[in-house]
C-alpha cells in the first residue's frame, strides 16, 4: 500500500498567511524525506479554514524543497478556470515537475465557491462544467490537429498556424497528459464517475463503510459505460490519523491538539449544515449532536499506537474490500510539531511497513 498526504492545506482562520504556507511546504520535505509517496494540495476560495487559493503556486515552490514525492493539485476546482488557460498551466507546470506532478480535478462542493463564481451547484451545473472542462482541456493536449469547440460554458479554438509564426505548441511533459485524479464528496458521488469512465484515479474521503463502498460504486458504474476494467490499486482512500507510542498518547494528542479543533470548530458544523453527517455515523440512528470529536476519535480516525493504527488500517481495508494508497489528512500542528513529526515518522517507519501485503490488487 503507498501512502500520502491531502493537504486541504488547513489552517486556524488566525494563522498568518504567510507561516502558514511556510510550514505547508517544510512538512512537504519532511514527508519527502521520510519516503512519503505523493500529496495532493487542495484549493478553495471562500474557506477562511482552508486558504489556499492556488495549489500548483504552492507545488511550484515545493519542487524546490523536495526530491522525488509526487506533488498533485487537490484539486482544481474546474468551474472556476478557463479551461484553455488552465490547461497551459497544467502544461507548463508538468515541465517543472519533470515526472513529479499529478493532476487532481473536482467540481467544487462549498455553497460559498459557488456563490462567488455564480454556478448553480444546488442544480448541478458544476458537475456540467467539470465535464466540459475536461473535455476541452483533453482535447487541446491530446489533438495534432486544430479544432474549433462550442461548448456550453466556454468556447475554444485551436487554430492554425498563424502569420508562419503563432500556434499552440505548449502540451504537457507527460504524455498525453499527467496522471489525473479525481475527488468528490457526495454520496455515490456522480463526480466520481468520470474517474471511472476515463481510467482516472479516484480519491474518496474514508468515512463510514455505506458511504465509501458508495464512492467505488460510483467509479465502477463509471467504468462498465465505457467498457473499461478499474482495480482498486488506484484507489485514494483520505482519513485522520494520529500515531505515538501508546493509545492514550495518541488519543490525548488528538483530541487536544488541532485534529480535534479542525473537526470541532469547522467541519462538523459545515457537515452538519449541508446534510454530510450521516455519512459519518457507524449507525443511522446516532443523533447529530452525538457526532463530537470524541466520536470521531472511536468510530473513524486512525489513531493509537503504530500497533493499533496498523490493525485499523487493514481492518479498513478488508471492509471496504481494497484499496491502493492512504492518504493522510493534513493540518496545521505547529502548537505541538514534535508530536505531529513524530507521528508522521511513526506512520512512515513503523505502521506501513507491515502493510506492504496490502495492495488493493
Amino acid at each position: 500500500m503507498n501512502y500520502g498526504l491531502f493537504m486541504m492545506p488547513s489552517h486556524p482562520p488566525e494563522r498568518n498567511i504567510y507561516d502558514a504556507h511556510q510550514w505547508d511546504l517544510d512538512y512537504l520535505a519532511l514527508c519527502d524525506s521520510l519516503g512519503y509517496d505523493e500529496a495532493w494540495i487542495g484549493e478553495h476560495f471562500t474557506s477562511p479554514w482552508e486558504p489556499i487559493p492556488a495549489p500548483d503556486l504552492m507545488i511550484a515552490q515545493a519542487l524546490m524543497r523536495t526530491k522525488r514525492i509526487k506533488l498533485g493539485t487537490g484539486v482544481h476546482l474546474l468551474p472556476y478556470h478557463h479551461p484553455a488557460e488552465l490547461a497551459h498551466r497544467i502544461a507548463y507546470l508538468d515541465h517543472l515537475a519533470q515526472g513529479r506532478f499529478q493532476l487532481g480535478i473536482g467540481s467544487s462542493g462549498l455553497p460559498s465557491d459557488w456563490a462567488l463564481f455564480n454556478v448553480d451547484g444546488f442544480g448541478g451545473e458544476h458537475r456540467e462544467m467539470t465535464r466540459e472542462s475536461l473535455d476541452i482541456m483533453l482535447k487541446i493536449w491530446e489533438s495534432q490537429a486544430p479544432f474549433e469547440y462550442r461548448g456550453k460554458y466556454w468556447s475554444v479554438n485551436k487554430t492554425e498556424t498563424m502569420y508562419s509564426l503563432l500556434h499552440y505548441f505548449l502540451t504537457p511533459y507527460q504524455k498525453p497528459h499527467p496522471p489525473i485524479g479525481v475527488a468528490a464528496a457526495s454520496y455515490n458521488s456522480p463526480t466520481l464517475r468520470i474517474a471511472g469512465e476515463q481510467g482516472f484515479i479516484p480519491m474518496s474521503l474514508a468515512l463510514n463503510t455505506d458511504y465509501v463502498n458508495s464512492q467505488w460504486a460510483a467509479v465502477t458504474e463509471g467504468a462498465q459505460k465505457t467498457g473499461r476494467t478499474v482495480s482498486r490499486s488506484a484507489w485514494r482512500l483520505v482519513r485522520d490519523v494520529y500515531i505515538a507510542d501508546t493509545d492514550a498518547e495518541a488519543r490525548h494528542k488528538a483530541l487536544n491538539g488541532m485534529l480535534a479543533r479542525v473537526w470541532r470548530d469547522y467541519l462538523i458544523p459545515l457537515f452538519r449544515e449541508l446534510t454530510f453527517l450521516p455519512s459519518m455515523k457507524h449507525d443511522p440512528a446516532i443523533p447529530d449532536e452525538a457526532v463530537t470529536p470524541e466520536y470521531m476519535a472511536d468510530h473513524l480516525w486512525l489513531i493509537g499506537s503504530p500497533d493499533t493504527v496498523a490493525t485499523k488500517l487493514r481492518k479498513l481495508y478488508h471492509e471496504v474490500g481494497g484499496f491502493g494508497c492512504l492518504l493522510v489528512l493534513v493540518y496545521d500542528h505547529w502548537q505541538d510539531q514534535q508530536g505531529w513529526e513524530k507521528s508522521t515518522r511513526l506512520l512512515a517507519e513503523e505502521v506501513m511497513p507491515r502493510l506492504a501485503d496490502l495492495t488493493g490488487a
